[in-house]
């Protein structure tokens, strides 16, 4: 047997889920695989490289990240030598007609499109991450991948421990056919929970209570519940006592929570280095490493300083010496040497890659990282500290889940090297050990399908099979299945109130009574009253939108209502007759953009006042000026806005029905209140069987009905033909892989970006990848008169799309952000590095280097596809050396 034979060639033995899910490879099943992390499904994976090879067939390893295919490219190299591994990551193509090739599952993904021949002699691929499928961004390109793989190939679906392990099982059966669900919820190493409350650092729960019966519920420790009392007991008494003038007499002195050295000191007296403290802000983790610098803190000896300088110098000897300082190199460098470093997004990659090598290798013991190192990086650590339980979620704070704590408390324990791991969570006020309880011994992670057909799926689709075929195979998504499944459990509900329906009919004396009758009558006035409200607020929207359409630069107006009350002018008018959104600078030094919902009344000019040519309103002297003269023009905004009359007034239809309900019978009935009330709840059961049973409409092919709106919108703008079959413009979308798919596509189509130089189109092209990460106005226009004048058709074509997205009811492409125009311009030009960062930040404040690196690198990936696919030979010939231009100095070293 080859199992056998592989295991013989391991150090270790094979867990029982290993040996399970590999015996079920080797007789031609496919699988999937969910275990927590760090418990060895990789082997799996590796398993599935060396049945292709023994085979003389091929295996393509696809993962989520660049990072990780790196990682896993240099696992595999090692292990059967640079001629049979390739790597393949968009930017990076290395032997990629060897018989194993790593590679972002993208990139497998656009294989499969364009029936690359690479495809040929496939018998396996093995899927890490496979759980990504959740993200809302990128996790349709896994479904598409499961769906489009041939038949005959092996798929090894690599998961994190889910809930519903057994729902996603069962679709991969109904997809891939026989698939063999294996799922180990143990823990390699055994993860101890504890709380560090100031310096004493206590166990979770109650280890005695556990050992004398290891199937009883989880106990909280009494001693921490005792010293949790006592402590939150002396804090009360401290608040009544008066507030002295002199350092630490503050009452909530004692209950901060150590400063992070001591908390590292204090781990490293106990032995649970090396530690990952993950702290949800790049910020947070750049103060702590600055934190630990200021202290006396220390963690290596000098030969393991010396080993450190040398990696170091290894992974950043390319890097230009004149950008060093404003790379923030020789802090990082000195808190390496010490054993500290922090690990987020924002840090250069080859700053990261350092970092990670070095934490492998135990040279570095103590790690300040956002969550993003939790997502399958292999940096395991004897103990996670966590010093919050809530977290930024892009949209507000919130409350870490179970399944995020479980995968950020994952990471502790390394497997041949501790027999135990330690999660501290570090108290503060507020925090409860039963909340921490809770969190620990909760294990609920239900995988979700992300799924939903783009511009550039919906024109592959139709190029491939054909529109009936490509609608079929979107009905045997994870998402439909997901949603069909859903719907097995309303129709019950909805057979469920049925019958309560009939009882309360039967209540009011049968379908034909007169009090039946007369509920029905109260029915239709409630919802004439409820037309004629809805009716009110579309119109009063439809004269907001008008009012805001005719306002011009220059105009004055009030805004009536929510925190931008006051006067306000205009910087840009919007024209869009749905969702005008013009640009405003309020009296209160705010710019940005306004829409209809913050007009109850329509707006009106309340004067002019003249504005310079070019206002630069993202520099904070610019709205400061600006605002002074606003409020200096003499205009005041309006105290009162006039009401708008409601339409139940005058409406004949409704004042009839009042009339008949008064007239009724049952109006002068007895028991008319008890009766009335068995009616209401008759309507409301009524309205809400009828809300099911949309609900069950809209769910059932839903993802077909989107799919088929894509269509017509394609078909409308050319991109097929009258037959269904895809045009050239059509074949240009099918090659651009970008969130901004058909926009992108409309402005080669339209010849948008035709006389750009280089740098120009680098800025152009920045604006449909780039993403302010603050909620700031748009940025200036970009530096040269042909950029601003393609990005202002750019713009143009969005509006119209967006229109027709409305009209279609698809997602709506976002609005080009031009946040990055100016400092890509600059960089694409050879401007220094410092200049440049200056330029891409926010509010003064810089961007930093690892997010420019980022930004850099997609705006080349855009440009490649711009490249490949412009029907213009001199837009072509710019894209590619835009590319050469942008790819140099940090952007150019260590490009992962």
């Amino acid at each position: 047997m080859e199992l056998d034979l592989f295991a013989a060639q391991l150090s270790f033995p094979l867990d029982g889920f290993q040996v399970e899910a590999c015996r079920a490879l080797e007789s031609g099943h496919g699988v999937l695989v969910c275990a927590p992390t760090g418990a060895g499904k990789t082997v799996i994976g590796e398993f599935a490289v060396h049945l292709a090879l023994v085979s003389g067939r091929k295996c393509f390893y696809t993962t989520p990240i660049k990072a990780l295919s790196n990682q896993k490219y240099a696992d595999l190299v090692e292990r059967y030598g640079k001629n049979s591994v390739g790597l393949l990551t968009g930017d990076v193509s290395i032997n990629s007609d060897a018989p194993v090739v790593v590679m972002t599952t993208e990139v497998l993904r656009n294989m499969l499109y364009a029936n690359s021949p690479t495809l040929r002699g496939l018998s396996h691929v093995v899927m890490d991450e496979v759980h990504y499928l959740a993200d809302r961004f990128r996790g349709a390109v896994w479904e598409e991948v499961i769906l489009h793989l041939p038949d005959d190939v092996r798929l090894v679906s690599l998961s994190a421990t889910v809930s519903n392990a057994e729902e996603f099982g069962a679709w991969m059966e109904t997809v891939r056919g026989d698939t063999e669900v294996v799922v180990d919820e143990v823990r390699p190493i055994p993860l101890w929970q504890h709380m560090m409350v100031g310096r004493r650092l206590f166990d979770l729960f109650d280890t005695t209570a556990q050992d004398a019966d290891p199937a009883a519920r989880l106990v909280i420790d009494r001693e921490l519940v005792r010293y949790l009392k006592q402590r939150q007991a002396l804090d009360r008494h401290e608040s009544w006592q008066p507030r002295g003038r002199g350092r630490g007499s503050s009452p909530s002195s004692g209950s901060r929570p150590l400063p992070r050295p001591e908390v590292i000191a204090r781990l490293d007296d106990e032995g649970l280095l090396p530690a990952i403290t993950f702290i949800f802000s790049r910020a947070g983790c750049d103060a702590a490493v600055a934190q630990c610098l200021r202290s006396k803190l220390r963690l290596t000896t000098e030969e393991q300083a010396d080993e450190i300088a040398a990696i170091i110098d290894k992974h950043t000897g390319a890097l230009p010496k004149h950008d060093l300082s404003v790379l923030g190199y020789w802090e990082w460098r000195e808190g390496l040497e010490r054993g500290i470093a922090g690990h987020h997004a924002g840090m250069l990659p080859a700053f990261r890659h350092t970092v990670e090598e070095l934490f492998v290798k135990g040279l570095v013991r103590a790690v300040f990282a956002t969550e993003t190192l939790a997502l399958g990086i292999n940096m395991p650590a004897r103990t996670v500290v966590l010093e919050r339980l809530v977290k930024f979620n892009g949209e507000t704070h919130a409350e870490l889940t179970p399944g995020e704590y479980t995968q950020l408390t994952g990471r502790a324990g390394r497997r041949g090297i501790d027999i135990e791991g330690h999660a501290v969570v570090l108290w503060q006020p507020g925090v409860e050990a039963t909340e921490v309880a809770g969190l620990a011994s909760t294990r609920t992670f239900p995988l979700r399908s992300s799924f939903r057909p783009s511009y550039n799926m919906s024109i592959n689709l139709i190029d491939r099979m054909g529109a009936s075929d490509a609608r079929a195979l979107l009905e045997r998504s994870f998402a439909q299945f997901q949603a069909d499944r859903s719907v097995v459990g309303m129709v019950r509900s909805i057979e469920k109130d049925e019958h309560a329906l009939a009882e309360l009919r039967e209540q009011l004396g049968g379908a034909d009574s007169e009090f039946f009758e007369y509920a029905q009558l109260r029915e239709r006035v409630r919802n004439r009253e409820r037309q004629l409200e809805r009716q009110g607020r579309t119109d009063r929207r439809g004269e907001a939108v008008e009012a805001l359409t005719a306002l011009r630069r220059g105009d004055v107006i009030g805004i009536p209502t929510g925190r931008r009350t006051g006067l306000a002018v205009v910087l840009e008018p919007d024209n869009d007759r749905t969702d005008p959104r013009p640009l405003v600078l309020t009296e209160d030094k705010w710019a940005g953009r306004i829409s209809a919902a913050d007009f109850p009344t329509p707006a009106k000019a309340l004067g002019t006042m003249r504005l310079p040519r070019h206002v630069q309103h993202r520099t904070a002297r610019t709205r400061r000026d600006l605002a002074s003269a606003l409020r200096s023009t003499g205009i005041v905004a309006p105290t009162r806005y006039s009401k708008r009359k409601s339409p139940a007034a005058s409406d004949r239809e409704l004042a009839t029905l009042r009339r008949a309900l008064r007239d009724h019978p049952g109006h002068t009935a007895p028991d008319r209140e008890r009766l009335s009330r068995i009616g209401e709840r008759y309507n409301r059961l009524a309205r809400e069987i009828d809300s099911k049973r949309q609900k069950v409409a809209a769910t059932t092919n839903s993802l077909a009905r989107t799919f088929d709106r894509i269509l017509r919108l394609l078909a409308e703008r050319g991109y097929t033909d009258a037959d269904g079959g895809v045009t050239e413009n059509g074949h240009r979308l099918m090659r651009l892989y970008s969130e901004s798919d058909l926009l992108v596509a409309e402005c080669l189509r339209h010849g948008t970006w035709k006389g750009l130089a280089p740098a120009e189109l680098a800025g152009v092209v920045s604006a449909l990848v780039f993403e302010s990460r603050q909620d700031a106005a748009t940025a200036d226009r970009g530096p040269t008169a042909p950029l601003q004048r393609a990005l202002g058709e750019t713009v143009r074509l969005w509006s119209a799309l967006r229109t027709d997205e409305v009209g279609h009811k698809l997602p709506l492409t976002r609005e080009p952000d031009f946040g990055f125009v100016t400092a890509i311009h600059m960089w694409a030009r050879g401007e220094p590095l410092v200049d440049t960062l200056l330029a891409a930040g926010d509010r003064g404040q810089a961007l930093s280097a690892g997010d420019f690196v980022r930004w850099c690198r997609q705006v080349i990936d855009l440009l490649d596809q711009v490249h490949q696919t412009a029907p213009d030979p001199e837009v072509r010939s710019a894209a590619a050396k835009a590319v050469g231009a942008i790819r140099r100095g940090v952007v150019a070293v260590d490009a992962a």
